[in-house]
């Protein structure tokens, strides 16, 4: 078919505005961009308020909807978000998300990887099984399940123990709209650990209830990454979101 006709196709058929979708990315488009997997009992305006400042920077930023219903599910929904990416990504991972992001951080786009207040698994561990292995953190006694087997925090722990040191009514919000978790995603086990091979961040949360403290930096300092800490609860980048966005961008300027 020739040039002119595919034109007057899309114009007839509507889809000429579409076109744009598979143009080439230009040159701005293929400098690094950030996507974010969110941590169990959240969703991804959990990250609200660093992406605006990561877009204030004029960063790209996706915050990837987290089925939560196993490991490969959030795995392949990581995956899907790194993939449209147009060029390299820095890989961020709250809490659950951090096994999510080791294993995603295998794709060939991803330069670097963040943890914040979150799992660092090896290959051949779950987040279960590294759990037995670290120092217990309190709120993890307050987690409920239904007969379904999802597990939730409800809405007076996730003030006490999730997100303490926000104001009440938003950690309400955050109790409403968290995302409950399979509690078999927990006993899968991570096939690749990408920290291997990617360089690494890690945000600890000195005042986390969820993880504790030192089994943040036990797993920061297995990793090799280049830490900081934040007087945070277990959601920083509520409490914390500057200081989350700094490292982040710190991230971001160091790909190549």
């Amino acid at each position: 078919m020739k040039r002119h006709s595919i034109a007057a196709l899309l114009l007839s058929t509507g889809l000429m505005g579409l076109a744009g979708v598979v143009a080439p990315a230009s040159a701005a488009e293929t400098q690094p961009s950030v996507v974010i997997v969110h941590g169990a009992f959240a969703d991804g305006s959990d990250w609200a308020k660093v992406v605006a400042l990561l877009q204030d920077k004029g960063v790209k930023v996706t915050a990837v909807q987290n089925p939560l219903d196993s490991l490969a599910g959030d795995v392949a929904a990581a995956t899907r978000a790194i993939d449209n990416q147009p060029g390299k990504v820095v890989l961020v991972g709250h809490s659950w998300g951090g096994a999510v992001i080791t294993e995603a951080g295998k794709d060939a786009k991803v330069a670097s990887l963040v943890y914040v207040a979150a799992f660092a698994p090896d290959a051949g561990e779950s987040v279960a099984t590294l759990g037995e292995t670290l120092p217990k953190a309190p709120g993890t006694d307050h987690i409920t399940a239904d007969a379904s087997g999802w597990l939730s925090l409800p809405p007076a722990d996730v003030a006490k123990y999730f997100a303490q040191d926000v104001p009440v009514k938003q950690a309400n919000v955050m109790a409403a709209t968290q995302g409950p978790i399979k509690a078999t995603a927990f006993g899968e086990k991570v096939s690749v650990a990408s920290w291997h091979q990617k360089p690494s961040w890690f945000v600890i949360s000195q005042n986390d209830r969820m993880i504790a403290p030192d089994a943040q930096r036990a797993m920061a300092k297995r990793i090799g990454a280049k830490v900081t800490e934040v007087p945070s609860s277990h959601v920083p980048q509520q409490s914390r979101p500057a200081d989350v966005a700094k490292v982040i961008l710190d991230a971001v300027a160091s790909v190549k």
